[in-house]
This record gives C-alpha cells, structure tokens and sequence, in this order.
C-alpha cells in the first residue's frame, strides 16, 4: 500500500510544539503541583514516626498524587510519542529527559508514600482504594531502605531507562537494502507476509543479518536493564524477578502456573496448525520465514475500507467502543505509516481527558486490520479509565488487554462471517496465526526470559548466548513443526528492555477475553453494561475478583483450557480444509 495513502498522527491537540505557550504553562502547572504534594508530605509527615494517619490526611495527598500524575501525562505522551515516529527527534528526547529528571522526585517520595500508605490500619475505609492500600503492605515488606529507594530511582535515569532509550534509538535507526530500496526494519519485517517464499527467506536473511551486525549493542541493553532488575529483586527480597509482576499484574502464581499448565498441553494442537500450513506450502514443514505467510487468497485492504469494517462491526457489539473508533479516525488519533525512524509494531498510548494515539505500522492484509481494531480496543479501555483518578488507571498488564482482545475478536468473526472460500481461509489463517504467537511464541519468550534471569544472576551473557537461549525456548515451544528459528528475537521485542515478563499476560489477555466473548454470545442484552464496568473497575479490584463477576476461575486449568479449546476447534476446521486442498 502506498505510503501517501496511510495518515500521520496529529499530536497539536496536546502541544502545538514544546515552545508553544500551552507546553510552557503545562510544565509549570507540573511543578506547582509536584510542590504542593511535597508540603502536603511534609504537613502530615507522611513516611516519620508519628505520621498521621486520618481519613483527611489520605484524602488530602491521594488527591494531590492523583494531581500530579494528572499533570504528567500529556506531558510525558507528548514527548515519548513524537520520539515513537521520529527516533532522532532531540528536541523530544531531551524533553522527555527533563521532564524523567524532574519526576525523579515524584518516584523518590514513593517509597515513604508506600510505608505510609501500608502503616494504615486493616479497617481503615479507604473505599475504591482498598485494593491499594494491600498492595502497599505487600509492596512495603520488600522495600530497602528509604536511601536506597530514592538512590534506586536516581540511578534508573542512567541505568534501566537509560539502556531502554539506547536500545529504541539504535533497533529504530536499523535500515536494510532489499530488492534497491532502503528499508526500515519495520518494513522489512513487513515482508514476512509477502507470498512469494523467495522474498520472505531473503527478507529473513537480511532481518537476521541486520540484527546480527548490532548484537553487541543491543545485548549490551538487555545485560543492563536485567542486571538492574536482578539486583534490586535481590535486595528488596522477591523470590524470583517474577514474583513482582504478579504482584504489579494483580494475578497469583498459582494462576500462572494454571493458564501455563493448560498452554503446555495445547502445544500439539498448534503443531497440527504448523503442519497443516506447511502442507498447504507444498512444505514438509514451516520455517521461520512462513509463519505469517498468506495462505487462500487474502484480501487487501484500503485504509477507509479498513475504517469502515472496524467501525460499522464494533457498532454491533458496542456503540461507544465504534463511537470512539470512528473519533479516532476523524481527529487523526492514528499513525499508520511505516517509515525509517519509527518505531515497529503497534501501542496505543493515553494521552489525557479520555483521547489516546495509536501507532501502527498498517501493511494492508487482514492482520494489519486485526491488529488496528486491536489498538483501538486499548483506546476505548483508555476512555472507560478516564473516569477514574490516575492512580485507579493502573491496570495490570493482565487485564490491559481485555478491551483490546473484545475488539480484535468481534472484527475477526465478523470477517468469517462475510467471507467465503480462499478468503475466509486467509482470515481463519491470520487468526490462528495470530492465536499462535500469544500462546506459543508467547510461551517461548516466557521461557527464555525465565532462563536469561537465571543466567543474568550469575554473569554478563554475550550476544551469541543471547541467541542460543533463545533457540532453546523457541525447541521447547514449537518442537519439531519448524525447520528454522530466529535467535535474535531478543533484539527483536523492544518489550525485553522495558520492562520485566512482558509476556505471559498477552497469553492471559487472549484466553480471558475469549471467556468473556463466549459470555457476550450467551447473554448479549446484558452484556454491555458489565463490560463497561469491568474496563472502568481494572484498577480497583484484582483479577481474580473481576473474572469471578462473569463466573471464571482463572486459578483453575479447566478455565484456560476451555479457551485453548475455542482455538483447537478452528485449527480443526484450518487442517480440515488444508487437508481437503491437499
């Protein structure tokens, strides 16, 4: 698809540019109010013996936190989003280094917010915030001292997001020349869905070859991110560098253990879909480079033939979420264009008063509309939160997903609804394929990150040890169906330098929203107004509680498993009519 034809985000809704009167005024009214909290910190001697500890005092600060993070937001969006499309924009980057330095001293007041919060006794009626106040008791048993906290928060400027910020500005830059064109690796990666195998495989090559000639960096990034991340889970006292994102994801470990027991034994299942693929390939087996490759005759879209499929289903199903839909299109919310210096993939990003961005790298086929609807899931979740103060927005990765899973779900049923033959088969073959990089090569990344932080708590690992771990969990995940890997999927995901187990919540996400999908089926009159509330409440209640409103028992295996076998019926159907072409 033409470049012409894709739009441009338009971010002067929330600065006409970082010299304009409104960025200006937005930075002081930043830090009157980072001031205000401080003086309110120091009035009720929040963190000290002796603090006080009244329902006006936690009303008071609550407020003025919410306050702040109120203020930072379209600040932070600003910056980081311009930095998104544009890699080399210094202006951004050295806006958004100001803006970090300056909210160090929000992330330092922290812990003492934290012990303070814990320090308030189990009956205390601190309404929709209950769930915060038990997270703070948690949170305070494994906190180091006040000292090193705030030492902690003054080295991640120059240490986790210092490495994050190299590791976006060197991935975004990498540029390959394939068929005489100079490709941003986005573009490239594009290629995997192209349907002649003969450009897949030399788009693989060149990917492979482009990541290796940067490996050095690159793992240089994710040795200092996971160094970080396993020194301070070792001083505060976690059991692993997992524990702490089930407490931040509001799930148990026994809940992960169920959903990855239910994913292990639906492995089979997958490698009947890889094999049925390959046959339809004229392939024994898949490589790497076939995964995302089109089979039956797929449909490109336009993007207003996209706009009109999203928004005319999801009105369907929800009104408001094909209200937002359309609003995001019409006021330029989206950025479609894959270009040199921004980045891959796709996020949807709150950027305050209910509005988000959305970045995509649109390349025409099914998926790329999937993955569309699939932001603007985010976007609806982002309006439905911003009814609520800042500090009930914090969503657990786990539950992040759910509006976004509704939305992909809706628009990809509604195609196999409407299509028939070889383009009905190319829809099913994007959803499975889709399906199968959240539970398999999910399972693969959750399985070399398990690994990368037992070996990162012993030693630096080189790039090629990097790759090596790598390829194991990629054996482990899709056993014997592929005759090829990709050993620098590490350099790949910029979700590794982010953060931790960026991973196990999608697999979460996608079989939590197929249950509420089969509960949408069965009741759909009252549905809707559940959905809503469950979007708006993911910040005041944890998982397990939510799934239990719609009857769900995620510490169960059975409950995974009923998604999983959702998925197993429409790889039946995929191998069945593999066969039958065969």
């Amino acid at each position: 698809m033409p470049a012409d034809d894709l739009p441009r985000w338009d971010l002067t809704p929330i600065f006409p540019d970082f010299d304009s009167q409104e960025y200006q005024q937005a930075r002081a009214v930043l830090g009157e109010r980072l001031g205000e909290l401080e003086r309110l910190l120091e009035r009720y001697r929040v963190g000290e013996e002796g603090a006080d500890r009244d329902a006006s005092a936690f009303a008071a600060v609550i407020s003025a936190y919410n306050a702040v993070r109120e203020a930072a937001l379209p600040l932070l969006a600003y910056a980081r989003l311009r930095l998104s499309t544009d890699a080399g924009d210094r202006r951004a980057a050295a806006a958004l280094g100001g803006l970090e330095a300056e909210l160090l001293a929000l992330d330092k007041l922290e812990p003492r917010l934290t012990r303070w919060l814990a320090s308030f006794p189990p009956d205390f009626d601190a309404g929709e915030y209950g769930l915060l106040l038990a997270e703070a008791r948690v949170l305070a048993g494994h906190m180091m001292s006040d000292a090193e906290e705030e030492l902690a928060a003054e080295l991640s400027l120059s240490g986790r997001r210092a490495w994050y910020r190299l590791y976006g500005n060197v991935s975004s830059r990498i540029t390959v020349s394939l068929d005489g064109e100079e490709l941003p690796m986005a573009a490239l990666r594009n290629r995997a869905h192209d349907p002649s195998e003969e450009v897949r495989r030399r788009a693989y090559r060149a990917e492979l070859a482009a990541w290796r000639e940067r490996q050095d960096e690159l793992a240089a990034c994710l040795n200092g991110v996971k160094g970080e991340a396993v020194v301070l889970a070792r001083r505060r006292g976690w059991e692993d560098e997992l524990e702490p994102t089930l407490l931040a994801n509001r799930v148990s470990r026994r809940a992960l253990e169920a959903m990855m027991t239910a994913v292990e034994e639906s492995l089979p299942v997958w490698r009947r879909y890889f094999a049925a693929k390959a046959g339809l390939l004229g392939k024994e087996k898949l490589d790497w480079w076939d995964l995302f490759a089109p089979v039956g005759r797929e449909r490109r879209w336009s993007w207003e033939e996209a706009r009109e499929f999203i928004v005319t289903h999801l009105r369907a199903f929800s009104p408001p979420a094909a209200e937002l839909a359309g609003r995001a299109f019409a006021e330029r919310w989206i950025d479609a264009e894959p270009r040199a210096g921004k980045r891959g993939g796709a996020f949807c990003m709150a950027v305050g008063g209910g509005a988000s961005r959305v970045l995509t790298n649109f390349g025409g086929g099914f998926q790329a509309v999937s993955t569309l609807a699939h932001e603007l899931g985010h976007a609806y979740h982002n309006l439905r939160l911003a009814e609520r103060p800042p500090l009930l927005r914090r969503l657990p990765m786990t539950l992040a997903e759910t509006a976004s899973i509704m939305n992909e779900t809706v628009v990809t049923r509604a195609a196999l609804d409407e299509l028939a033959g070889e383009e009905r088969l190319a829809v099913l073959d994007a959803w499975l394929q889709g399906a199968a990089q959240v539970v398999v090569d999910i399972y693969s990344r959750f399985l070399f990150e398990s690994r990368l932080f037992a070996e990162r708590r012993q030693r630096e690992l080189a790039p090629e040890e990097l790759s090596a771990l790598m390829e194991e969990a990629q054996q482990r995940a899709y056993g014997e169906a592929l005759a090829s890997r990709h050993p620098f999927m590490w350099a790949v995901k910029p979700h590794y330098y982010g953060s931790d187990y960026y991973n196990y919540p999608y697999t979460f996400g996608l079989l939590f929203g197929l249950g509420l999908y089969a509960a949408y089926q069965d009741d759909p009159a009252s549905f809707a107004e559940r959905y809503d509330a469950l979007l708006s409440d993911t910040g005041v209640a944890d998982a397990r509680t939510l799934a239990g409103r719609f009857g769900f028992d995620i510490e169960s295996a059975g409950f995974w498993r009923r998604g999983l076998g959702l998925l197993a019926g429409q790889v039946e159907e995929f191998s069945t009519t593999a066969a039958a072409r065969a």
